[in-house]
């Protein structure tokens, strides 16, 4: 579905703008998108390009809550951090391996996790650690497109925000996303751990990292609206999904922000370049556990020549290519670091039944059971991207 409702909105997109859209509240003025903040909580979110000094001092901040929440006189343990990439149904992979993880006994507990789209909605349950395993089976083996979105019809490429209405998705969320959870979230905050979930800013075209620790932490009526808020936006895929306005203030005065779909920038991060993380706290072991939720070999397919079957063919290409340069982007970053770095990725070797649509049960099962099965046998990481290996 992705790609087609690229290409449609590629191939008709000339006319949307002699269109009336649907109307949403005043955008932040440009000077002051930096200074706009979310139900008034300071450290709530960071442009990775900008904040780069702010974020370096809530990994200082998170050290020392961990170290304050240490036995006297035990030392630092390893640090492991977890990153979860978008790829819609193919979710259902990393959903797989974590509790194959879980099963094998060798998962360790995440100082920090980071999610995008898909890995948006699997990065809660992740960092909540095994007793979530339940929830991720049921999310990722037993869901449907019905329960995600509502399509609109073509005429909606002119007359609204997005393909598809995903009021469904939203209800999903507030389903698992309760303030049980969101309580549970602040707890592990406090003691030093980090959840990260980034989307895009269409309005000042950046990326947004979002500290919902923090958010869950501050007890600010609408925290968990907004971090609700925060997930569905992660998930909303340009032009398909509906994008997510956020209300934010400056100086008082309300605004809204247009997010979505946090993989329009990049589909995987574990924390901004211009941080470095061999420079952040005393040096201990860190390791980096990246999950792939996308092949990362080239997809051979007979295009048509056709007008949508070449964009959405290109638009495919482009999402593909993306992906690869997010796991070496990682790779030299978790090189420059120090960090040990793994990586997992749906691998050639994966047969799956015929897909007869987007969130086919038969598919999700078949690869839920494939990332258990890569997990269980020790086989899923790998500690350089494809074609980087030596012989």
């Amino acid at each position: 579905m992705r790609v087609w409702l690229f290409a449609a909105m590629a191939a008709i997109g000339v006319t949307v703008g002699a269109c009336s859209a649907p109307e949403r509240g005043p955008a932040v003025p440009r000077a002051d998108t930096e200074r706009a903040l979310p139900l008034g909580i300071a450290n709530a979110r960071f442009y990775p390009g900008v904040h780069a000094k702010e974020m370096t001092e809530v990994g200082n901040e998170a050290l020392r809550r961990e170290i304050a929440n240490l036995p006297p006189g035990a030392r630092l343990p390893p640090a492991n951090y977890l990153a979860i990439s978008g790829g819609g149904d193919n979710g259902a992979f990393g959903s797989g391996l974590l509790n194959g993880w879980t099963a094998a006994g060798t998962r360790p507990q995440f100082k920090g996790v980071t999610g995008v789209s898909t890995g948006a909605l699997i990065a809660p349950l992740a960092f909540l650690g095994p007793d979530y395993d339940g929830v991720l089976r049921e999310v990722y083996t037993t869901m449907t497109a019905e329960r995600i979105y509502r399509f609109r019809g073509l005429t909606a490429a002119l007359f609204d925000d997005a393909m598809a209405d995903t009021t469904p998705l939203s209800t999903l969320i507030a389903k698992y996303v309760d303030q049980k959870m969101l309580d549970a979230i602040a707890v592990e905050y406090r003691k030093g751990r980090l959840l990260l979930i980034g989307t895009t800013d269409l309005d000042s075209q950046r990326p947004v990292i979002w500290n919902i620790g923090a958010i869950a932490d501050s007890g600010k009526p609408g925290a968990l609206a907004l971090v609700q808020q925060i997930l569905r936006a992660s998930s909303a895929i340009p032009g398909a999904f509906q994008p997510v306005l956020i209300e934010v203030e400056v100086d008082g005065k309300k605004y809204q922000e247009l997010h979505v779909d946090g993989g329009a920038v990049a589909q995987m991060f574990l924390y901004p370049a211009s941080v470095d993380l061999s420079k952040v706290g005393p040096k201990r072991e860190r390791r980096a556990w990246l999950i792939r939720n996308a092949r990362l070999d080239p997809d051979y397919a007979d295009t048509e020549r056709r007008t949508l079957s070449i964009a959405g063919r290109a638009i495919s290409t482009m999402l593909a290519a993306s992906g690869v340069n997010d796991v070496l982007r990682l790779y030299f970053i978790s090189k420059r670091d120090g960090v040990d770095y793994n990586l997992a990725y749906i691998g050639r070797d994966f047969d799956p039944p015929p897909k007869k649509g987007e969130f086919d049960q038969a598919y999700m099962r078949a690869l839920f059971d494939y990332g258990y099965r890569q997990a269980l046998a020790g086989q899923e990481w790998h500690k350089v991207p494809p074609g980087l290996e030596q012989d």
